[in-house]
């Protein structure tokens, strides 16, 4: 096994609508995508996004490799009326990429092996 952050193995879109935020994540390498899918619980990102966000969902969406994790209280009551600097979906998707992850030796990395 390695660890590696999750940027090493697909790209991540966000967005944000009222207090809710998206993040839809897409595997680089249609061979990966039923370890994401085990790995990638909406357990394990609300526990990555600790105190950030409230119920989280996950949805897979297999024709496309990706998984698509609905956040709510999740931008401080709205991004138009947050105190926060920029508690944007697009942001938190940086932070959700910065996500480590134990896979085996063998997966396929984006930029090669760290």
């Amino acid at each position: 096994m390695k660890k590696v952050k999750l940027r090493e193995l697909g790209h991540a879109r966000a967005g944000d609508k009222g207090n809710t935020s998206v993040i839809g994540f897409f595997a680089y390498d249609p061979a990966n995508f039923h370890l994401l899918c085990h790995l990638l619980t909406a357990d394990r990102v609300k526990g990555h996004f600790q105190g950030m966000v409230g119920r989280v969902q996950r949805f897979e969406v297999p024709s496309l490799q990706g998984l698509n994790f609905v956040m709510e209280q999740a931008l401080g009551g709205g991004v138009n009326i947050s105190l926060a600097l920029d508690p944007h979906g697009k942001s938190r998707s940086s932070f959700f990429l910065d996500m480590e992850l134990a896979v085996p030796n063998e997966t396929t990395l984006r930029r090669g092996d760290p």
